[in-house]
């Protein structure tokens, strides 16, 4: 059984958890680039049919537009020659092969919307397969640098790297603590001078829009005391 059960499966999966829950991530990432490969090659097949299909639709296509102009000069012969029972006959023949590319253009029209799906799933497989074969080179470069890291520290085997790294994070611990004193000095400090006038200018722009909000209010209340006022000294 696959990984992947659909192309779907593939394109919507996240790599990086798969791999952070398999217990053999190498193993797992070359069982995935296999399938995207394999995927892949289906898919391309696919997309080579439909291609090859609608050719063979365009060129008969071709051939009922040919037929039908055919029949059309027939019946315009057969008129010139005040036979218009045959101008009829040559007009339904005509009829009847438009019928049939009307349909033909209907399947070429389904086979390019195929084909365009078909091209979006090979964007979206080659883009997850060139991840997959990155995370699979990134593992092989972890891999090799934790085995070489491993070789040179058993061949020193004298404490020297451990006494190392434990200066370098005396080191960033004394750092960590220089830098959080000079923080501290920030803390409670007062706003600064940029930041009052970002304030004014904003408690300005607040009180401009107001005051418009407050006319644009009178006005309206104002009118409509004035349409008010006007039926009622009709009345006297």
């Amino acid at each position: 059984m696959g990984i992947f059960s659909r192309l779907s499966d593939i394109v919507n999966s996240n790599l990086t958890s798969m791999l952070d829950k398999a217990e053999d991530p190498e193993k797992i990432i070359r069982l995935m680039i296999l399938e995207m490969q394999e995927t892949l090659v289906e898919v391309r097949s696919d997309a080579a049919r439909i291609i090859a299909d609608r050719k063979e639709a365009e060129r008969t296509l071709g051939r009922l537009r040919d037929a039908g102009g055919e029949w059309q000069r027939k019946a315009e012969l057969a008129l010139t020659k005040e036979r218009e029972d045959l101008a009829k006959g040559a007009l339904l023949e005509k009829a009847k092969l438009e019928e049939t590319a009307d349909l033909l253009e209907q399947d070429l029209d389904s086979l390019d919307r195929g084909l365009s799906k078909h091209d979006a799933d090979i964007a979206k497989l080659e883009a997850k397969l060139r991840e997959a074969k990155a995370k699979q080179k990134t593992m092989q470069a972890r891999q090799k640098s934790a085995s070489t890291n491993l070789r040179v520290r058993r061949q020193v085997h004298d404490g020297r790297i451990d006494d190392a790294f434990a200066r370098f994070e005396n080191m960033e611990r004394r750092i960590d603590s220089v830098e959080g004193e000079a923080e501290a000095f920030d803390l409670g400090k007062g706003k600064s001078l940029a930041e009052e006038i970002a304030e004014l200018e904003a408690e300005q722009a607040i009180e401009g829009e107001l005051a418009a909000l407050k006319a644009r209010v009178a006005e309206q209340a104002a009118r409509k005391s004035g349409a008010a006022k006007k039926p009622a000294s009709r009345r006297k």
